[in-house]
């Protein structure tokens, strides 16, 4: 998965409970520059989200789902609040992802 497409979903996440945050704006900007995105490149991963064609996609490796994961923690706790939404979201990319709970609970431990 490329760093794009990591961005779309931390996107997508952002925006599952409908709105945008300061801190999410913030968080995901500073994301963006940390991993060499355009600003082309944002704005098309939010106009993706606002058609609603930006899903989160599951990526093909173990590491790269577990760094998708901790990704999509990082960008739920951005703003302080865990929006029920936003949590469905969470469980259901890691149940499609076959991530066990053992998982899971060390991700949340090492946030």
């Amino acid at each position: 998965m490329d760093r794009f497409e990591l961005f779309q979903n931390l996107m997508a996440m952002a925006a599952a409970d409908k709105k945008f945050t300061e801190e999410e704006v913030q968080f995901l900007t500073l994301r963006a520059c940390r991993w060499g995105l355009s600003d082309q490149q944002f704005a098309a991963a939010l106009a993706g989200v606002q058609r609603g064609t930006v899903c989160v996609t599951i990526p093909a490796t173990p590491e790269e789902r577990l760094l998708l994961l901790r990704n999509l923690l990082q960008t739920m706790a951005a703003d302080g609040e865990l929006a029920p939404v936003e949590k469905r979201l969470f469980a259901s990319v890691a149940a499609r992802m076959n991530v066990t709970a053992e998982q899971l609970d060390r991700l949340i431990d090492d946030m």
